[in-house]
């Protein structure tokens, strides 16, 4: 009963996280074509998506390589960039902290925007879910946007600069964040943090390596806990 139950928690994860094919795949398809510009092989280009396997850590590697910027800073502001998977996992970890290690250790390897968003949101909405329910749904999610992008990037490599501009492949990146974040705007603290985010990264935009986005994050976890914080004490004197 509980594997069958889990199976089912398994397959809605999967259709909630199917949608992102959509972008997943023109993206990974960019990613493939713009490694191909940057010089990269098929090889190099595949271990480096398979490896990594966070969209904007591989963009921004790739941009800083071909403006021949010192190692150390490509790695610096690729870990900076993909400094929001710390963030992710911290607020999971209350929901999948208590799986075994082969599982806790597979989730951060398939922790993406897209599984993040579709799991966080599902995990709040039904905070009685077991903890194999809730890794049945985690894998689920993660399931049809994982090959999809390794096949897309390879794709990319293969047909390199024979795509043609005009198919406008680099819509897929805001798309698929307006589509992540747009459910989680369900509460004040939420809208609030967003915001603070946005102009935190308007704001920081000229700053040198991308390190703006590290930026814009803190200010917008910092604009989110405060304004939880005084949601909480108006409730409490209420």
């Amino acid at each position: 009963m509980a594997s069958t139950t889990s199976n089912s928690f398994y397959w809605r994860g999967f259709r909630d996280g199917a949608p992102f094919v959509f972008v997943a795949f023109p993206f990974g398809t960019l990613f493939g074509v713009f490694a191909t510009e940057a010089g990269l092989n098929i090889v190099q280009t595949m271990a480096l998506t398979s490896t990594v396997f966070a969209g904007a850590a591989q963009f921004t590697a790739l941009q800083l390589l071909q403006d021949q910027t010192p190692t150390a800073i490509i790695l610096v502001s690729a870990l900076a960039v993909n400094l929001r998977m710390a963030m992710y996992s911290a607020s999971l970890t209350p929901y999948l902290g208590a799986a075994p290690l082969w599982q806790r250790a597979a989730a951060a390897y398939l922790l993406v925007d897209q599984s993040y968003a579709c799991s966080i949101v599902q995990f709040e909405k039904e905070p009685a879910m077991t903890i194999a329910q809730r890794i049945a749904y985690f894998f689920g999610s993660a399931t049809p946007v994982t090959p999809v992008w390794i096949v897309a990037t390879y794709l990319g490599a293969v047909l390199g600069t024979r795509i043609p501009e005009s198919w406008a492949l680099d819509f897929a990146l805001p798309i698929a964040f307006l589509a992540m974040i747009g459910p989680m705007m369900r509460t004040l603290p939420h809208v609030v943090a967003a915001l603070g985010a946005i102009i935190a990264s308007l704001l920081s935009a000229g700053v040198p390596y991308n390190l703006g986005l590290l930026i814009a994050g803190c200010a917008g976890m910092i604009a989110g806990a405060q304004a939880e914080l005084i949601a909480t004490r108006k409730s409490a004197k209420a």
